[in-house]
């Protein structure tokens, strides 16, 4: 059985460091992208079975790029956690709107992270 596979999109390196060890020590292969763009075209070609997704992105931010993805039908049924470190009121509600199913605030705790992922990763 393959590893299930996880897309990142954040363009802070420290960020995707501490995700990377997390995954990787929970058995999932990680595939990063530092930008909404590169992650559009990373999720369309490597089909990702879950992706983590930085709202605060410098091109286009997170949420447009979890509706863009969400476009593909060969996506529209994979989760999408969002993480923010600016959460406002409403915040949650804006991402859940834009597509996505998950919601984490930074910085990420290693438990609420893992938490998010075996909820929409769960292993047969």
């Amino acid at each position: 059985m393959s590893k299930k596979r996880v897309l990142y999109i954040e363009d802070n390196f420290e960020n995707r460091l501490f995700v990377r060890r997390v995954l990787e020590a929970m058995g999932y292969e990680m595939m990063e992208a530092e930008d909404g763009y590169t992650g559009i075209d990373m999720a369309n070609a490597e089909l990702p079975d879950l992706i983590l997704m930085d709202i605060g992105l410098p091109d286009i931010d997170g949420l447009e790029t979890t509706r863009r993805i969400k476009q593909s039908s060969a996506l529209q049924d994979t989760p999408i956690i969002a993480l923010t470190a600016n959460a406002m009121k409403g915040d949650a509600e804006e991402a859940y709107a834009a597509g996505c199913d998950g919601y984490l605030t930074k910085p990420i705790g290693v438990v609420a992270l893992r938490s998010q992922i075996e909820k929409f990763l769960k292993t047969e």
